[in-house]
């Protein structure tokens, strides 16, 4: 990292909290503007570098990746900062956004999920995933504590049978973002235009439930149907609930 500080000694370092990456972020303010993400070791920061890539070649918005790499310490990737606020900013604590807000976060959605599954790469399959979420729970890899509150007290192991019990029979595929919640969504304030998407290392060709499982769990309650309506689909709680399940894991 001493030479990310000497590569950007013109920028001042703050770090993000916003988010539960899991990684190290930073924005990084000076003659041009980028953010910082940092992890310790792993190839999934050149995952989510394909990934971006991938995403803005479709013409969604999408920072652009200026930097990658990584020492025997750490990995990192710098990215342009994209103008704009996330909705986890813009609807604060009282998680409080408006009808304009939720519906720019349906449409990008919807768009998405409307791009051509032949033509992306990246496979986020239940075939793919749940053998992942079974490795990271017989790894100890899952936070127990984090869980969602109904299911605080149990372990990942006993989880992953319910995920295996549980798994819908059938998959209506689509190109997911794969953590669709309101910090990685960046919204212009006044035009209602998303900016950028950010976080897509779970990116990839998965079920819609999987996006709108994680949207209308971030957005809450009061929210979840709103986002429903302006989506185009009458949830299934069943497979709302087996996402969220499926989610505990990553």
């Amino acid at each position: 990292m001493e030479q990310l500080h000497a590569r950007y000694d013109r920028h001042t370092w703050e770090q993000v909290t916003i988010g539960r990456s899991g990684a190290g972020v930073w924005r990084l303010s000076g003659p041009t503007d980028h953010f910082l993400k940092s992890v310790d070791g792993g190839t999934e920061l050149f995952e989510e570098a394909e990934r971006l890539r991938w995403l803005r070649a479709q013409g969604l918005p999408a920072p652009e990746v200026v930097e990658l790499g990584g020492d025997d310490r750490a990995s990192w990737m710098v990215t342009t900062a994209v103008p704009g606020k996330s909705l986890a900013e813009l609807g604060g604590d009282e998680m409080l956004w408006t009808a304009g807000q939720i519906t720019a976060l349906a449409e990008i959605a919807r768009a998405l999920h409307a791009l051509p599954v032949a033509d992306c790469p990246f496979d986020r399959t239940l075939d793919v995933v749940v053998p992942q979420a079974r490795s990271n729970a017989e790894a100890g890899l899952v936070d127990e504590t984090d869980f969602d509150q109904h299911r605080l007290g149990r372990t990942a192991l006993d989880l992953i049978k319910e995920v295996e019990a549980t798994r819908p029979d059938r998959e209506d595929l689509v190109v997911c973002h794969g953590d669709l919640c309101t910090p990685n969504v960046l919204l212009d304030p006044d035009t209602l235009t998303v900016t950028g998407l950010i976080d897509v290392g779970r990116l990839g060709i998965a079920d819609r439930y999987n996006d709108l499982a994680l949207t209308a769990r971030s957005l809450g309650p009061a929210n979840a149907g709103m986002f429903f309506e302006a989506y185009g689909e009458v949830p299934d709680p069943e497979r709302l609930e087996f996402y969220r399940l499926l989610d505990e894991f990553f």
